[in-house]
């Protein structure tokens, strides 16, 4: 199966890549969406974009579900961050996963913030085709 890259194919992804469940053993996926940790999930299109956001991201980011979902995820940084984002969301593409990135980040009101502490990784089909990405930020904080 290929297709739109949901919460429940990245958690199923985050397992088979990281070999760690993102889920607690007894919830199902749309726990996820009011997990305490910021979810965000973006298509393989051209410029990718957001198909995803959970609670968390949204009031991280400042959008509503209905502005998040189809932004492209490049907006998600300034401009004068999206070369290094580019570059590093092209080395998850290349090596899976990432644990641990830093990075600066904007809300929709133009205030930056930082990710203190995130995992992004490859969102897998049945097919292992890579069809998004994924990140879950565990930390977070004001610039």
């Amino acid at each position: 199966m290929t297709g739109v890259p949901d919460a429940a194919l990245a958690a199923d992804s985050y397992l088979k890549l990281t070999g760690r469940p993102l889920l607690p053993e007894d919830k199902t996926a749309t726990w996820l969406y009011d997990a305490p940790f910021g979810l965000l999930v973006h298509d393989a299109s051209a410029d990718p974009l957001f198909v995803y956001a959970n609670r968390t991201a949204q009031q991280m980011f400042g959008y509503r579900w209905d502005e998040f979902v189809g932004l492209p995820s490049r907006l998600s940084a300034g401009a004068q961050d999206r070369e290094e984002r580019r570059v590093f969301m092209e080395s998850v593409l290349r090596d899976g996963y990432a644990d641990d990135y830093r990075g600066t980040r904007i809300r929709k009101d133009g205030h930056q913030f930082q990710l203190l502490e995130a995992t992004v990784w490859n969102v897998l089909a049945d097919d292992a085709t890579v069809i998004g990405q994924a990140a879950a930020i565990w930390r977070w904080g004001d610039s």
